[in-house]
């Protein structure tokens, strides 16, 4: 078992056990801090595929903004002085069900499918030689040359500012 291997194994235990945390913990403060966890290694499964961009936006946008506005949003509520505030629904045992035949086809698709098996030895040579993934996203957003990604991030942008204006409207006090 080579170093990537070992690092992948401890950061998926660490993972799955996290996940399984956010979802059994009393406290619904332990839960969204056991999801910034979660955040966390999954930016490490991201390292570990080449892909520091989106490890880095993994953690700057999940594990820092949602994270922070999860935890803002149940300041604001009023959950003081409970000691059981994230409480368990009775039909856990349904959930349990649905997760296991979703997993069974997970591992049933990466084990039989020939695109999954073909594909993985072919990751590292999709890029050429002296680029990295992130002069490659830049390329594919800004490129003048190719089709480019600009104008649906730009409407992707407008449509983001459109909502922060409705919102400040809506929320303004006459």
């Amino acid at each position: 078992m080579d170093l990537a291997t070992l690092i992948f194994w401890i950061i998926a235990v660490v993972l799955v056990g996290a996940a399984l945390m956010v979802v059994s913990l009393r406290n619904i403060v332990h839960s969204a801090l056991a999801l910034v966890v979660v955040f966390a290694m999954a930016a490490g499964i991201y390292i570990l595929l080449n892909a520091e961009f989106i490890a880095i936006v993994q953690i700057l946008i999940y594990a820092g903004a949602v994270t922070i506005l999860i935890l803002f949003a149940l300041m604001l509520t009023r959950i003081g002085g409970r000691v059981r505030t994230n409480p368990t629904n009775r039909l856990w045992w349904v959930a349990v069900i649905i997760c296991a035949l979703v997993g069974a086809c997970i591992i049933y698709a990466a084990t039989f499918s020939s695109r999954a098996i073909a594909n993985v030895g072919n990751a590292a040579g999709q890029l050429p030689a002296g680029i990295n993934n992130v002069v490659r996203i830049g390329q594919l957003l800004y490129s003048p040359t190719t089709y480019s990604y600009v104008l649906p991030f730009e409407i992707a942008s407008l449509v983001l500012l459109v909502a922060i204006v409705g919102a400040i409207v809506i929320g303004r006090e006459d």
